[in-house]
């Protein structure tokens, strides 16, 4: 609505409101003086006919009160208080000295009572939001003593209520969304405002809505405040967003009403009501034929203009590889088609593919059939330089063992899957066969043996060939070649173990002395059969006898019962093994057999000759043991007497209350410089400088300086001054010297002092004559101190 248009509909209200105050309170004060003076005629027949109406007021002792129910008109502001009612009393008659008093809510502040009128007037502007009523008490007292003349009655003054507050949406502004394509009337949201008038007095409160802006697009309903969709076929691809301006007006939406607005922001949801869409209908693309597996040979994208998960697609092949050779997968991200080779290409067999590829949308509405769209794929292999391929992958050969050199074990074969069909070179991998007991021929493959092989210490071999092309050398293809060694009968049997037979000497005939197996590191197909036998020569032996078993196992039995270790004590039997191989293979294989003695149960105690020879009682052993803890006594007794020999006192013996260091005292102090009675003072000349000159070993001199010959002294008779002074002159006249300074070091202090040798040593004062006293008095860490120098006082007073 146009502001002026605003402007001339409230100032006709505001000249309405005014008039209607103005004329209100004359009607009133003039319906009241019209009571009071019917009242002061009638008197008691007023009170009377009021009785015979049944007013339970005047059932009460005679009042003189005449009022009624008062009313305020809510934001006047006019120049002078307002009139908001006049009290009147059947005392107040004649000049009589009264005044009326006015207690309660807002008495004296907001309502003041002339005390002698009683007219109640409205001192200052009020709100009903603020405060709808006001209860107060009107009482009459006599105008000089302050003597109530009646009992205070109370009474109610309204505040009446006016248009003055306009709707609001405490809630807004409002966001709202509703799925595009809805129909008509589907319901968007609600909004809802409120009034600060009185709902009850008038139309301040009636609120009715309505749309300023959204048309056509959607409706309100005026009384509930419910946004609708009122436009068919809203379509979220076309707009997602509309601005809706709501207006509530009260005074039921007639002229002079007040109103609020708010916005309502409504937001079309998308459904699924696009299908996907190829951005091309051909694609094309050019693959080498020597694609990796797996490796992403193109991409197709199907577009969609939903969003979310709506317009998610799956991609698949409907036509054009039967032989399964492609395959295409969707990209979660890009929602692009990934194509793949799934089988290897072969440009020789088949140069060129059509596909034909679909898009489906993975959500599908109910109301709706499936959303699709399909295009052409054309894929051209393209030529490679392929390496050689291998008749198989892997070979298996056999050889058998101890074959000559030469032998030709197997051959591989490949070639050149390329249209140009280069020649093959073939070669063996030699850290496959890092002994280089193989050999293969470059151009036919060939693969001979260049050592002979062994079957029981390598059973297999595994060997890679390689197979290049002539043309291109960087195009190699691998195949493992795997030779199984056969076995040949080259092995004789022989006993499992080294054999040693035990024979008692009370052993009885035909009793087991030994039970004998052999193996053979062949190993034939019908598996092993071993005969034994004994050398010619023993075959009437005259001792020892075999017996075959069934486990292919021998028996050694003795013949008789007369073995004793003094006549032999061991025996040897030679016995032949010999295999079921072709040919046979056999061995001599000797058995040892020991003659001891055993107890009466059979179990060997010994099998030395010695034994017999011992004392009675007394083994070999035994002696040993009784010699050995012998030498072990004289041993300890040697070591004892030793040490008993070197044993000495301590060199200091310590005090047990002497907590210090162990220090080694020296009483001999020397005499000084002046004492030439304890050494020679000529000692501080040095010998070789004597009689010449010294030279420096620090430095190599430029020139030789000759000095010259020095001063001999007796040995009794040295002056240390000259001696000093020749030597300084020497060393400042020395061109050999070096430029840095050097600490000439001296012996001999001197004669004499003035201020007297500085050591303690020789002084008059000793540590006696000092009191230690005080080191007690600076804690309990220097009272031990004190102590320790007490008792070295002690001592030398001692």
């Amino acid at each position: 609505m146009p502001k002026w248009s605003e402007e001339m509909l409230m100032d006709l209200w505001m000249s309405l409101l005014l008039l209607w105050i103005t004329c209100v309170p004359c009607v009133s004060t003039t319906l009241i003086i019209g009571q009071s003076k019917s009242i002061q005629a009638g008197g008691s027949a007023a009170v009377a006919s009021r009785l015979g109406e049944g007013q339970r007021l005047l059932s009460r002792a005679k009042r003189g009160w005449v009022w009624n129910q008062m009313f305020v008109l809510e934001e006047f502001s006019g120049p002078d208080p307002i009139l908001v009612g006049r009290l009147h009393t059947d005392l107040d008659v004649g000049g009589r000295n009264i005044k009326y008093v006015l207690a309660g809510e807002g008495a004296g502040t907001i309502f003041a009572i002339n005390e002698l009128t009683g007219d109640i007037h409205a001192m200052k502007r009020l709100d009903r939001e603020e405060k709808a009523e006001y209860t107060l008490t009107a009482q009459v007292v006599n105008a000089d003593t302050d003597e109530p003349l009646e009992p205070p009655s109370e009474f109610i003054i309204k505040v009446q209520d006016i248009n003055d507050n306009p709707p609001q949406f405490i809630e807004g502004p409002y966001r709202a969304s509703v799925p595009e394509m809805s129909a008509v009337g589907t319901p968007v949201t609600r909004v809802t405002a409120t009034d600060a008038d009185d709902p009850v007095y008038g139309n301040s409160a009636k609120l009715v809505y309505s749309i300023l802006e959204g048309q056509p697009y959607f409706s309100i309903d005026p009384n509930s405040a419910t946004i609708k969709i009122a436009l068919h076929g809203m379509d979220r691809e076309m707009r997602e967003e509309y601005l809706v301006v709501i207006q509530a007006k009260d005074m039921g939406g007639h002229m002079g009403g007040l109103s609020g607005t708010t916005t309502v922001t409504v937001t079309l949801t998308d459904i699924n009501d696009n299908p996907p869409k190829f951005s091309k209908s051909l694609y094309e693309f050019v693959i080498p034929e020597d694609l990796p597996l797996g490796t992403m040979g193109g991409k197709v994208k199907a577009n969609d203009r939903d969003i979310g998960e709506n317009a998610k697609s799956s991609y698949g092949i409907i036509e054009g590889d039967d032989q399964g050779t492609f395959e295409i997968a969707t990209d979660a991200q890009t929602q692009e088609g990934i194509l793949r080779l799934k089988r290897p290409l072969d440009y020789e067999s088949k140069r060129a593919y059509t596909l034909k590829v679909e898009a489906t949308n993975l959500r599908l509405e109910p109301s709706s059939g499936p959303f699709k769209d399909t295009a052409t794929v054309k894929i051209v292999v393209e030529d490679a330089d392929e390496p050689p391929v291998f008749s198989r992958p892997m070979y298996l050969l056999e050889v058998n063992e101890n074959a000559p050199i030469n032998t030709v074990i197997g051959t591989v074969t490949a070639r050149d899957p390329d249209y140009t069909g280069s020649p093959v070179r073939y070669f063996i991998d030699r850290h496959t066969d890092l002994e280089r007991q193989f050999n293969i021929n470059v151009d036919d493959g060939k693969i001979t043996l260049a050592k002979p092989l062994d079957r029981e210490t390598d059973m297999w071999h595994n060997i890679t060939v390689t197979a290049t092309e002539v043309r291109n050398h960087s195009q190699i293809s691998r195949a493992i070649v795997a030779i199984r060694v056969m076995d040949i009968n080259d092995n004789a049997p022989e006993f499992a173990t080294e054999y040693e037979a035990f024979l008692c000497e009370n052993g009885n005939p035909g009793q087991v002395i030994q039970t004998v197996s052999a193996v053979d590191k062949d190993d034939p197909i019908q598996g092993h059969y071993f005969d034994y036998r004994l050398v010619p020569e023993m075959l009437n032996n005259p001792n020892f006898t075999i017996k075959n078993n069934p486990d292919n196992s021998i028996s050694v039995l003795a013949k008789h019962d007369t073995f004793r270790r003094q006549k032999q004590e061991m025996y040897f039997l030679p016995i032949i093994v010999t295999d079921n191989g072709n040919p046979p293979m056999s061995s001599t294989n000797t058995l040892t057999i020991r003659v001891c003695g055993c107890s009466k149960d059979g179990i060997v105690q010994s099998c030395n000759v010695e034994a017999y020879v011992l004392p009675i009682g007394l083994s070999m052993g035994a002696l040993i043991a009784i010699l050995a803890c012998i030498i072990l006594l004289l041993v300890i007794v040697v070591l004892f007497v030793t040490l008993r020999r070197h044993k000495n006192e301590p060199l200091i013996i310590k005090d047990d209350e002497d907590v210090r260091e162990n220090i080694i005292r020296y009483d001999d102090e020397g005499g000084g410089e002046e004492d030439t009675e304890a050494f020679d003072i000529a000692t501080l000349q040095n010998p070789d400088g004597i009689s010449g000159y010294l030279p420096r070993k620090d430095i190599k001199p430029d020139l030789q300086f000759m000095p010259r010959a020095g001063q001999q002294s007796g040995p009794n008779g040295v002056d240390v001054d000259e001696f000093i002074n020749i030597r300084l002159h020497e060393a400042d006249n020395d061109p050999t010297a070096p430029p840095y300074d050097s600490i000439q070091i001296y012996g001999y202090e001197g004669r004499g002092s003035i201020a007297g040798s500085l050591s303690s040593l020789e002084t008059a004062s000793s540590d006696s004559d000092q009191n230690y006293d005080y080191l007690r008095e600076w804690g309990p860490r220097f009272r031990r101190l004190g102590e320790l120098y007490s008792v070295g006082e002690s001592d030398r007073e001692t």
